[in-house]
């Protein structure tokens, strides 16, 4: 991967308390309601809204919390709210990068995808032509460290037994990613393998017609070494708010999906998935937008 440093710095990682994001829509006391907007399953329009409804509630600190009667109204709010992001841009070059961070099993991997999809269809539609597309995503799965730097560790074992682990990723080569795909335009990056175990060198592409890219993974808001610079870069920061236990069921359901034994997968959560889970609900406080998950 073949990625250059740039020298403009991203936005600040933490939002003044002074200055609260205000999302759009009408307003009820000191909440928000906005409304929606697209659908995935038919013509999209900007009409007919009144019965459509999402609602923003006030969390502390004057973080918005994103609560919907389903995960489809979900998507149609956060793919609204990219909108304007995505209208904006008027240089090619430029990128409105947006991070959106969970714990394992928060549906970080399928809120992306579905966003880009109704965001990408949104746009087409109301423009009458058939664009390129103009969101995309970036995992931060291929950012984990190959199996032979986890072999070349001081504990070879250990360092298996706990990939997915923060220090188990490569979060300098994330950043410089990140920091390419501000100031270059277009950018290949590494997707991840998960039969294999390894990343895919190069095998994303961030190409200059993107104009929104929401980069989803586990660590993104983190405050330790390179992890707080990754964080400094997004223009947006989303979470993904999941009650813990919800969210190890799921992985649980995952594990023994691939063929891991109950037991097998029972071990993994309690040793390594629920430990993570549990440092990443720390870092919520760094998002602009809490989102309150609801069954898929």
């Amino acid at each position: 991967m073949n990625l250059s440093l740039p020298t403009a710095k991203g936005s600040r990682c933490l939002r003044s308390s002074s200055e609260p994001f205000r999302p759009r829509g009408r307003q009820f006391g000191s909440c928000q309601w906005a409304p929606k907007l697209i659908s995935s399953n038919k013509k999209l329009s900007l009409t007919s809204l009144q019965n459509n409804l999402k609602v923003l509630s006030c969390h502390k600190q004057h973080v918005p919390v994103l609560e919907a009667r389903s995960i489809e109204e979900i998507y149609d709010a956060l793919a609204e709210r990219l909108v304007p992001a995505a209208e904006k841009a008027n240089d090619l070059n430029s990128k409105y990068i947006v991070g959106l961070a969970g714990p394992p099993g928060a549906g970080k991997t399928t809120v992306a995808s579905e966003v880009v999809h109704r965001l990408n269809t949104f746009l087409s539609q109301k423009t009458f032509t058939q664009l390129d597309e103009v969101a995309t995503v970036l995992p931060m799965d291929g950012f984990h460290l190959y199996r032979s730097q986890l072999d070349a560790m001081e504990n070879p074992k250990e360092a298996h037994a706990r990939r997915g682990a923060p220090w188990t990723f490569n979060p300098d080569l994330l950043l410089k990613c990140l920091h390419a795909v501000r100031s270059q335009g277009t950018v290949r990056a590494p997707s991840f393998d998960h039969g294999v175990g390894d990343p895919v060198e190069d095998d994303v592409l961030i190409s200059i017609q993107h104009r929104v890219v929401i980069v989803e993974g586990n660590y993104l808001f983190l405050e330790e070494g390179a992890w707080k610079e990754v964080c400094e870069v997004f223009d947006e920061k989303w979470f993904i708010d999941i009650d813990i236990n919800t969210a190890m069921q799921r992985v649980l359901k995952r594990h023994i999906a691939t063929g891991k034994e109950p037991d097998v997968a029972k071990w993994r959560i309690e040793y390594n998935d629920r430990p993570n889970a549990e440092l990443i609900m720390e870092s919520k406080k760094h998002a602009d937008l809490l989102i309150r998950s609801v069954d898929f």
